[in-house]
């Protein structure tokens, strides 16, 4: 692999991880482009592990909120802490209180292990999909988008027409957790994005957009590194095949481009566009059909 086919799949996976159009599968379609058929897995994991960084870095506010919080659960003491405040659709539903916090920690766990075991059975039979399977992936991510975007501001309407509250004043309750865990294990498959599919679990089971895109990148972390730790024994594979020098090419192009992504992303979040990224996905996904 050359430093120039590593910066593009690093831009690649950058640009293509936070905006709901599958990395993976992008990643797939452009090493299939290349001729790059002996590519370790790891490589992909390294540059998901370059725009994990970006997440930690443009949410370190609240994921440093999140350990203080389990700090003081595991100490047993609330020092200072406010009480709950009145929940709206804007209000912080992650990190607002101890409460919250507590309930989001829970929230990460348990959709984790959700995402792991689904992993853990797509991990032995994704390497040899065709990559029409991707191209139809990308089709499926589409769908999913539009259906959540329209269910989103169904309930939204409905909410403000009963005037009543979207969201529990708890947080993220157990059973939210494991559907949003189900969604990201299902975007694990080809060319169906892990962002796309979680946010959408979130919206169709009624967490508010920003939060739904808060949590979708936080619990990310967990998943990124479980992958990481599986794949890290194709190490020396990696640096033999691709080149170190390469490969942190591609990670740096991830890593900004990842952040730049992200910060767009969590803007169009909040205005509720993220269907517009179907009219990407359809006909990407339908000329890959024919064409590949």
């Amino acid at each position: 692999m050359s430093i120039f086919q590593a910066i593009i799949l690093g831009v690649l996976q950058g640009i293509a991880e936070f905006l709901p159009i599958s990395s993976s599968g992008h990643l797939a379609v452009a090493q299939h482009l290349f001729g790059l058929n002996e590519v370790p897995l790891l490589f992909d994991v390294m540059l998901h592990l370059a725009t994990l960084l970006a997440v930690v870095l443009y949410f370190r506010k609240k994921i440093a909120r999140l350990f203080l919080i389990l700090f003081r659960w595991i100490l047993k003491r609330e020092i200072g802490t406010p009480a709950t405040p009145p929940l709206s659709a804007e209000a912080d539903l992650l990190t607002g209180s101890d409460e919250r916090g507590r309930k989001t920690i829970l929230a990460v766990i348990f959709a984790t292990l959700v995402t792991g075991i689904i992993g853990i059975v797509t991990s032995k039979f994704i390497p040899d999909l065709p990559i029409k399977v991707t191209c139809a992936g990308f089709l499926f991510t589409a769908l999913l988008l539009i259906f959540s975007a329209k269910w989103e501001k169904r309930q939204r309407a409905r909410n403000i027409e009963s005037q009543a509250e979207q969201l529990p004043a708890k947080g993220i309750s157990i059973l939210q957790a494991l559907f949003i865990g189900f969604m990201q294990g299902v975007g694990t498959l080809p060319g169906v994005s892990r962002s796309g599919s979680t946010i959408a679990g979130a919206q169709l089971c009624s967490v508010n957009r920003e939060a739904a895109g808060e949590f979708s990148f936080i619990v990310s972390i967990p998943a990124i590194l479980g992958a990481f730790v599986l794949e890290a024994k194709d190490l020396g594979e990696v640096s033999s095949q691709i080149g170190l020098l390469p490969v942190l090419c591609g990670c740096l192009a991830s890593f900004a481009w990842g952040y730049l992504s992200l910060s767009l992303l969590m803007k169009l979040i909040k205005k509720g566009k993220l269907e517009w990224f179907a009219l990407y996905l359809i006909p990407l996904g339908i000329l890959g059909l024919i064409f590949f």
